[in-house]
């Protein structure tokens, strides 16, 4: 089950969030985004493992959406 600001949508399309929009979510919030996304990473790895994937570009948009949440989690715990 997908909350409602799920950055994938039912079609299984990745939708790329801007860094202020995390930014503006509080360290709790960014965390469940982490975890949406480490699930949504898993699932693209497994489509394409199995064939299933038609845009794999969908895998390097998520990794770099990964990369965002962890670089404004570690900012917010130095800002501490």
């Amino acid at each position: 089950m997908r909350s409602e600001q799920s950055p994938i949508s039912a079609e299984g399309i990745y939708k790329i969030m801007k860094a202020s929009e995390f930014r503006a979510k509080d360290p709790a919030q960014l965390s469940k985004e982490l975890e949406e996304l480490l699930r949504a990473q898993f699932s693209l790895r497994m489509q394409k493992a199995t064939q299933q994937l038609t845009n794999t570009s969908q895998l390097k948009k998520v990794r770099r959406d990964l990369a965002r949440v962890r670089t404004i989690l570690k900012e917010k715990a130095e800002a501490k």
